[in-house]
């Protein structure tokens, strides 16, 4: 027990360490993008800046709004930093910490809730922007949940497991993503969607100019909330690499050390996305995942299964 606390801690201060990190490896990739230099100041090339950033949100004064629901408000930031790092419990290593048997059920039931974590966010700071915030991003994320859901069954179709390792497992000799290659691309969009990322920041008001949901959180409530954002882009970059492209010796003899090349190719797709495009307008997300996204799902559904049961 003592050992596997240990295990667990250490994984946790790895994640944190990594989203530090990614936060920076955001700002240099969006700024050469840009064609300008990013964060350079602090150090050697910019490299202690997510350090310096933490402890200037760590030591500034936590803000109480007048009107806020103390109770939930304080409470928000810290029930979605803990289901961000929850996910972290299904990475398919042989150094983790636990095996999950039905893992791809405790994913949906554990991402199920992060929308408690942006209703109480909003609600609880009692202010109209922030309400307005959370309702739009909670309305998003409902719908590509359900699109989600239903992506998920068709590795779970093709492999017939729930594990996540023994999904990677099963795609040594190929993956699933030329299996189907239209699915894994709905699959990425969703990911999107789902961590309230550009071009669907939809929890940010462009005529309020407010943050959204997060509007009255300074200091640490700020820095958690940041740090679950950011923690959920890196855990669905791992599952975009676990459920479509799961095998990894053809790229590496270590399967962790592909598993990481991998994960940082779906990250660095996140930013790349969020350079590349405009903030799309919220009716035309919305009709994206129930016109387009969820009939394709449900029609791809229907088609697989019949193979399987010919």
């Amino acid at each position: 027990m003592h050992v596997s606390f240990i295990s667990l801690l250490f994984t946790y201060i790895c994640v944190i360490l990594a989203i530090a990190f990614f936060t920076l490896l955001e700002r240099k990739g969006l700024s050469y993008i840009q064609i300008r230099k990013g964060p350079n100041k602090v150090g050697f090339m910019g490299l202690p800046q997510p350090l310096a950033d933490a402890a200037k949100l760590l030591i500034k004064e936590v803000a109480k709004p007048t009107m806020a629901n103390y109770s939930p408000y304080f409470i928000a930031p810290i029930f979605s930093f803990i289901l961000a790092l929850l996910l972290w419990q299904l990475y398919p290593s042989i150094y983790a910490t636990g095996y999950f048997k039905w893992g791809l059920l405790f994913f949906l039931c554990v991402s199920s809730l992060n929308v408690y974590g942006t209703l109480l966010a909003g609600w609880a700071s009692n202010s109209k922007y922030a309400l307005l915030g959370s309702l739009r991003a909670i309305a998003q994320t409902i719908s590509y949940e359900i699109s989600m859901a239903l992506i998920l069954l068709f590795p779970l179709f093709l492999s017939g497991k729930f594990s996540f390792t023994e999904i990677v497992e099963d795609q040594e000799i190929i993956w699933l993503a030329p299996l189907m290659l239209p699915i894994a691309l709905l699959w990425f969009v969703t990911c999107i969607a789902e961590t309230n990322r550009a071009p669907f920041d939809f929890a940010e008001g462009e005529s309020e100019l407010v943050s959204g949901f997060n509007i009255e959180y300074g200091s640490v409530g700020f820095a958690l909330i940041f740090l679950a954002e950011y923690s959920n882009i890196l855990v669905m970059s791992l599952f975009s690499s676990v459920l479509f492209f799961g095998g990894s010796s053809l790229f590496a003899v270590s399967s962790d050390l592909g598993m990481t090349f991998k994960v940082l190719f779906f990250a660095f797709a996140f930013i790349w996305v969020r350079a590349s495009y405009p903030r799309f307008r919220y009716d035309f997300l919305m009709q994206l995942t129930w016109k387009g996204f969820l009939p394709a799902a449900l029609s791809s559904l229907l088609l697989i299964s019949m193979f399987m049961f010919i």
